[in-house]
């Protein structure tokens, strides 16, 4: 855990110390997702990303330190959430490339206009609302259960804001994907890149990273898995990769 500066709250180093990020130190954390959906996806300098369900800010922030020049909004539903990542954008300097906005993707229309970003980038809920314990701690529970938005919700909200030919990125469970890959196709997104995520090699599949185009043509593109741990327990040399990229300094389409 990192440094504390509030009764509840700490400040956490991201992408080697390149970056600073405020958290809840009780509420919810960033995990891993969000470090593989950062480094899975691809932009080009002075495009406009919408993240959605931004939470404390950090794919935001790690896009930001990767992709020179883009301009990036994350949009989150909770108030408090908003305000924190507010306050790590401005502890990064990055208030020129990065705006934290409050909203709904259930309400998308009203927030934003059709066709304005070139891409969209989102970690959802993945837990349905009726599964599973519910957090009592209302932070985690809406970034794990389908409380206030389906994987439905912010692929329709992605297909609204995209241009033409714009991309959408996502990380899911593996045990989804089938509902992910239908989602897609009803909102004519069509997946053009999936990434299967295993614990480890004798491990199956936990997570998917998928890329899909905004009206698309058929053609997928299924990329080499990704192995977090050795058997050993320690991370992958690829891990390693991970981590040491996104700790570099930001560099445009590549």
């Amino acid at each position: 855990m990192g440094e504390a500066v509030a009764g509840d709250e700490t400040l956490d180093d991201l992408a080697g110390g390149r970056l600073r990020v405020l958290q809840k130190a009780k509420g919810y954390r960033f995990s891993l997702d969000a470090i593989l959906l950062a480094h899975f996806v691809r932009l080009c300098p002075e495009e406009r990303v919408l993240e959605m369900g931004t939470g404390s800010g950090v794919i935001a922030l790690l896009l930001a330190n990767r992709w020179a020049g883009v301009h990036i909004t994350g949009l989150d539903v909770q108030t408090g959430m908003v305000e924190m990542a507010r306050k790590s954008v401005m502890i990064n300097g990055l208030e020129e490339r990065i705006e934290i906005r409050e909203g709904d993707v259930r309400d998308i229309k009203n927030l934003f206009p059709d066709s304005c970003c070139d891409a969209v980038v989102a970690n959802p809920p993945y837990r349905r609302k009726e599964s599973g314990r519910l957090n009592p701690q209302r932070e985690k529970a809406l970034a794990r259960h389908e409380i206030m938005g389906t994987a439905g919700d912010f692929l329709r909200a992605a297909a609204h804001v995209l241009k033409p030919a714009g991309r959408v990125f996502f990380i899911y469970p593996a045990t989804r994907l089938g509902e992910l890959l239908c989602g897609l196709r009803e909102f004519r997104l069509e997946p053009k890149r999936l990434r299967m995520v295993h614990s480890h090699a004798a491990g199956v599949g936990k997570f998917a990273l998928l890329e899909g185009l905004k009206e698309g043509g058929e053609e997928l593109h299924v990329l080499p898995p990704l192995f977090i741990y050795e058997a050993t327990g320690g991370y992958t040399e690829e891990m390693g990769g991970i981590f040491r990229e996104l700790s570099s300094d930001g560099h445009g389409a590549g």
